[in-house]
């Protein structure tokens, strides 16, 4: 085989179709967010503004985070030394799952290294605890559940996205005496919206099945101490597993789950994904439970507050200039384009004519012909920056001739 025009035609492919990834050079400045400064190929720079980013709340920028990760630092130096189970397990550690359960009001929490990681790992081990185990999936779930589904041998079944009824069909059709587990997400990442998990969480009650909500777009955003949208909803204590991250509004990275002690003990010892992986560094672990913590107090109210008024004003702005805005009421927000081409040309001119940078959001990510250019507003930017936004999205959606339209369901 040749294996070098096999690679030509697999990268080719994805430039003619107009959804090639092209990673660009940010700096991001300390105490500056969410301005950054990007590295153009011929190596001239140029300052932006960043608006795709998943910090939500600019805790990667934030004072507190900052002093707990170097005085975890200046502690414990930079590694973990290991896996948990060997040597990678610190006071940091332990102090982190605690504001983690703390947070969901749980037993018990565990860390991983990544959320992918916390999802594929204790989905794929599930079966392994629960012999027969059925888990139904949301069909907009995350790649990493889709994965830890796949990989984890067992029987699965697939619901239509927050259809409800769908799951109630399915389930009825199975063996009532088999282990249940349902799996979705509170908010889906790609479109802003909700998952019905009152609803979801009384057909699991009534079936006799163990509830996984994915929480990773919603921990830090809702709920009166950033406990998600379960908390937010009064739902805590209906959910057996959650899954979060450490990534996006706590700023720092990692992922874990949160549940009764006896579930927690179990995907500690049998998951592969954890017990094989180094641990975070002792300083990520530190400044994430500093965020966590932060977060769960009034000044962290204020920061979700702001950031929800940003996303309704900037909502409201490209609504009123018939921008097809996909709105479910969330901290996202999520323009239609329609076209790869289209979706990536106007992310380049945005970067290069404006200053801002937005990342176009092609298939797989989206099903083709829902490209979309996918904000993410933050309490710390600034209406000036809303305006260059605005100002930069009107010009453009003309000059690419795109049709000016209603909000999209």
């Amino acid at each position: 085989m040749d294996y070098e025009a096999a690679l030509d035609q697999a990268i080719s492919k994805l430039h003619d179709e107009g959804r090639y990834r092209t990673f660009i050079d940010i700096e991001r400045r300390k105490g500056d967010f969410p301005n950054a400064v990007w590295t153009r190929p011929d190596g001239t720079q140029q300052n932006i503004t960043v608006w795709c980013g998943n910090d939500y709340l600019g805790m990667g920028q934030h004072p507190v985070v900052l002093s707990a990760m170097h005085e975890a630092l200046e502690a414990a130096g930079a590694g973990s030394g290991g896996t948990r189970n060997i040597s990678g397990t610190t006071v940091y550690h332990k102090r982190l799952e605690a504001e983690l359960a703390d947070l969901h009001g749980k037993e018990a929490a565990l860390v991983f290294t990544s959320a992918y990681i916390a999802n594929d790992a204790t989905l794929s081990t599930l079966p392994k605890l629960f012999p027969g185990l059925i888990i139904y999936s949301d069909e907009l779930n995350h790649a990493s559940m889709i994965e830890g589904i796949k990989r984890n041998g067992g029987a699965k079944r697939i619901f239509r996205h927050n259809d409800v009824a769908h799951l109630r069909e399915l389930i009825e059709a199975d063996d009532s005496a088999a282990p249940k587990l349902i799996a979705f997400e509170s908010i889906y990442s790609m479109d802003g919206d909700f998952g019905p998990i009152e609803a979801i969480c009384d057909v699991a009650d009534e079936f006799g099945a163990l509830t996984y909500l994915d929480e990773v777009h919603a921990v830090g955003m809702y709920g009166p101490r950033g406990g998600g949208v379960a908390e937010r909803d009064g739902l805590t204590d209906r959910i057996d597993i959650f899954n979060g991250t450490l990534g996006k509004a706590f700023g720092v990275a990692g992922g874990y789950i949160a549940a009764t002690a006896k579930m927690v003990d179990a995907i500690r010892s049998y998951a592969p994904g954890f017990i094989f992986t180094t641990s975070l560094p002792p300083a990520v672990a530190a400044g994430a439970a500093a965020s966590i913590a932060f977060l769960k107090t009034a000044e962290g109210q204020e920061l979700r507050d702001k950031q929800q008024l940003h996303a309704k004003m900037l909502k409201m702005r490209l609504k009123g200039l018939g921008m097809p805005i996909i709105d479910h009421g969330s901290h996202i927000v999520p323009v239609h384009v329609g076209h790869p081409v289209h979706c990536k040309s106007i992310s380049d001119m945005l970067l290069r004519d404006f200053g801002v940078y937005v990342q176009p959001i092609n298939f797989p990510t989206v099903p083709r012909g829902t490209e979309r250019l996918r904000f993410t507003p933050s309490p710390v930017h600034s209406p000036d920056q809303i305006d260059s936004v605005v100002r930069g999205m009107d010009a453009l959606w003309s000059q690419c001739e795109l049709n000016r339209s209603s909000a999209v369901a």
